[in-house]
């Protein structure tokens, strides 16, 4: 089978764990029932061989994963603007603003950070993505705004993702969030899932995705305080939930528990700040920032006249 090839490495702390959880845990992207109809194709071994979704893990093996080659696109080439922070012909870094989509789901067919970099890169976009993302290795929300990397050809794709997967493609967010937090530093280890009261929101969940933020304070404001967030797994609505789950919600997310809007603002107060990765060409380290968007800065400045220290 052709396609994208993962070699995944479990842990002893892994032993026991059934085999489609835990390609579900280390591929972004890949949902356990996904996991579970790559194995029915035959797109898993352990060892060199075979599975079954039932398969328990002892901690010593090693997991190959295969995707299946993309599908053609029919997607349109759009010429929206684009805030480019780095590109050379394997990469390409863009500061997606609050409000755009990164690639086209129901409800968004047009207007998407793909349509945009397919008209700007042209052919020069990896296919891995798959039919509807073509070139992305990872996504923010659509009201989360900062960088986003993607690939111009596959070889580059696969060494991005390799990197995603273990977790040494680094991320790092600030946010503002609701209260006072106590201690200057801290982690969130708390796995994400589907809600069970609401299928359109994630949640802390037994049984979901392990999920992991380090998270540390920048400056406290009365009722609001500016936090640092890095990302040691890419779960959907990671910071979000895991703010929110230690009582903290974003400054603006009504989803997850701020009470209203905040005028001014394009959903919630979170920005991608930084990306480092190694260069799938020259094998470099790359180090990328970009600045806080003007409605981050807004509130910041709304705020400032009630620092607590």
């Amino acid at each position: 089978m052709s396609g994208l090839r993962y070699a995944l490495a479990p842990s002893l702390r892994d032993e026991g764990t059934r085999v489609d959880v835990f390609i579900a845990s280390i591929l972004e992207g890949v949902t356990r029932s996904a996991a579970q109809r790559l194995i029915e194709a035959g797109a898993v071994t352990v060892n060199g061989a075979a599975v079954t979704k039932n398969y328990r893990l002892t901690g010593c093996e090693t997991v190959a994963v295969t995707m299946p080659e993309p599908e053609k696109t029919d997607l349109v080439p759009e010429e929206l603007p684009l805030n480019i922070v780095y590109e050379d012909e394997d990469v390409i870094v863009v500061n997606k603003p609050a409000g755009m989509v990164v690639h086209p789901a129901p409800g968004h067919s047009g207007g998407t950070l793909v349509n945009a970099l397919l008209h700007h890169c042209g052919d020069s976009l990896s296919g891995i993505g798959g039919e509807k993302r073509p070139g992305i290795v990872h996504r923010i929300d659509r009201d989360t705004s900062g960088l986003v990397i993607a690939a111009k050809n596959d070889e580059a794709h696969r060494f991005l993702s390799a990197q995603l997967a273990d977790h040494t493609l680094s991320r790092t967010y600030e946010a503002l969030c609701l209260g006072r937090f106590r201690e200057d530093s801290g982690v969130v280890d708390a796995p994400i899932g589907r809600s069970r009261n609401d299928r359109k929101k994630m949640a802390v969940v037994q049984g979901g995705r392990r999920a992991v933020t380090h998270w540390s304070v920048i400056c406290r404001y009365q009722g609001v305080t500016h936090v640092r967030c890095e990302l040691e797994t890419g779960r959907t609505h990671q910071i979000r939930v895991h703010m929110a789950h230690i009582g903290h919600p974003i400054l603006g997310d009504t989803v997850y528990g701020a009470k209203k809007p905040v005028p001014g603002l394009t959903g919630q107060c979170l920005h991608a700040v930084a990306l480092r990765f190694i260069h799938p060409r020259t094998k470099e380290l790359v180090e990328l920032t970009c600045p806080l968007p003007g409605e981050f800065v807004l509130q910041l400045n709304r705020l400032c006249c009630r620092t607590e220290g």
